[in-house]
């Protein structure tokens, strides 16, 4: 009699390229044999698919990581993604709980029939199919910026992009209504192979057809020009994801960043201009060192004259081997707090209202599970959600009116033919 399969568990922390990540890791590991449970309990070696972005993605990852022990100090326990990765040593030092660290270039040795492989890839490796109607699919690796606030090039590399036949190739395996493309610098794609242009717009052009719906998300403002405004605008998807981070013009200089509010403001009211139901989503870092008040109160302007329909504010994260590191005049934890929360109240309004303003409109929908549903402006896991009756058909597409809307999230009843 065959012994039974090892069986794994794996927890992923962290941003959507993290989960395209581990979606990776587990075809390899399902592919040597073995099986996933629901229960860390249950399992023979558990995964840890860590995020180190902040100082909070990074406590939380150790708090999962001894949580995860405690439940189940009798399996294998294996660290990897970008904690492992920056900090691999010094995990493995410090927490004699964990079993093994696994960076980028070797998680296809988590499996025990497999040797250590420092150059395997993991943009290129299968992935299960997907159990949603829709997927992050990560185009390239790495970014070849220099952005003063974040150390994601130290560890994660320079970019990498995809080739368009091999995002298509897995795209079409996938079978999703939906391909959410992803990636550290998403416009920049192609721009590391060497022919000296973008080549996003192709790329889309290559998935049109093949899949209903293609979202793309974090676009750096300063290559936002008509070229791929006019190639978002064609997938049926008008969701524009703008990496802005803030608006003062000396403070983006200090963030080693282009741009400044009245770019910003002119870009997106000449896309509402040719699109007037395009969605807008930002984020923007609140107490970056040199942060004044004049700052801050641009930035709660621009939040209040842009009116975007989602918006994220997080608080400045000061990580070692950055430029902000190095900058004096660092803003004192209570007032980024407080500025956060003035920010994020306003905000709170904002999406409210644009919420609001979607009550008795008839709009397409995709189940993604048993009565909830998503638009064209919500992106998956980010965004709020649309309650639908339960009957409609999970994977499928549906035309719905919006009855009532609750903060973010939005109710609708089905169009009956």
């Amino acid at each position: 009699m065959a012994a039974p399969a090892r069986t794994y568990h794996l927890v992923t922390l962290g941003c959507p390229k993290n989960q395209v990540d581990s979606d990776k890791l587990e075809g390899t590991l399902v592919g040597d044999g073995m099986q996933a449970v629901d229960d860390p309990s249950d399992a023979d070696m558990v995964v840890v698919n860590t995020c180190d972005f902040i100082e909070e993605a990074r406590t939380q990852s150790i708090d999962t990581i001894l949580e995860l022990s405690d439940r189940n100090p009798d399996a294998e326990l294996v660290v990897t993604g970008c904690l492992a990765e920056r900090s691999g040593d010094e995990l493995a030092s410090a927490l004699p709980e964990i079993d093994r660290v696994a960076g980028f270039g070797v998680p296809v040795a988590l499996s025990p029939r497999r040797p250590t492989t420092p150059s395997l890839d993991l943009l290129e490796l299968a992935r299960p199919a997907s159990t949603r109607p829709w997927a992050y699919v990560k185009i390239a690796e790495g970014c070849d910026r220099a952005c003063g606030f974040c150390a994601i090039p130290s560890f994660r590399g320079p970019q990498r992009s995809r080739s368009i036949d091999a995002i298509v190739a897995e795209v079409e395996a996938l079978d999703v209504a939906e391909a959410v493309l992803v990636a550290q610098d998403l416009a920049a794609y192609g721009r590391d192979q060497g022919r000296g242009s973008r080549d996003l717009v192709p790329l889309v052009d290559a998935l049109r057809g093949r899949v209903d719906w293609i979202r793309m998300l974090y676009l750096y403002p300063s290559d936002l020009d008509d070229r791929l405004v006019e190639s978002v605008l064609s997938t049926g998807v008008p969701y524009f994801d703008l990496s802005l981070q803030h608006v003062s013009r000396p403070l983006l200089r200090a963030m080693r960043r282009w741009g400044d509010g009245d770019r910003f403001v002119q870009r997106i009211e000449a896309i509402r201009s040719v699109a007037p139901d395009a969605v807008f989503r930002s984020n923007f870092i609140v107490g970056y060192p040199g942060e004044t008040e004049d700052d801050h109160d641009a930035l709660l302007r621009f939040v209040e004259a842009v009116q975007l329909d989602w918006c994220g504010f997080f608080t400045y994260s000061r990580e070692a081997g950055t430029h902000a590191d190095t900058l004096d005049h660092h803003v004192p934890t209570t007032l980024m707090l407080e500025r956060h929360a003035e920010l994020t109240e306003l905000q709170d309004g904002i999406t409210a209202a644009r919420r609001d303003q979607m009550v008795g409109r008839r709009v397409e929908v995709l189940v993604d599970e048993q009565g909830v549903a998503r638009s064209r402006a919500e992106a998956p896991e980010i965004d709020g959600v649309i309650e639908v009756p339960t009957e409609l058909a999970v994977g499928r597409f549906h035309t719905v009116d919006i009855v009532a809307a609750l903060g973010p999230d939005l109710v609708a009843t089905e169009v009956c033919s």
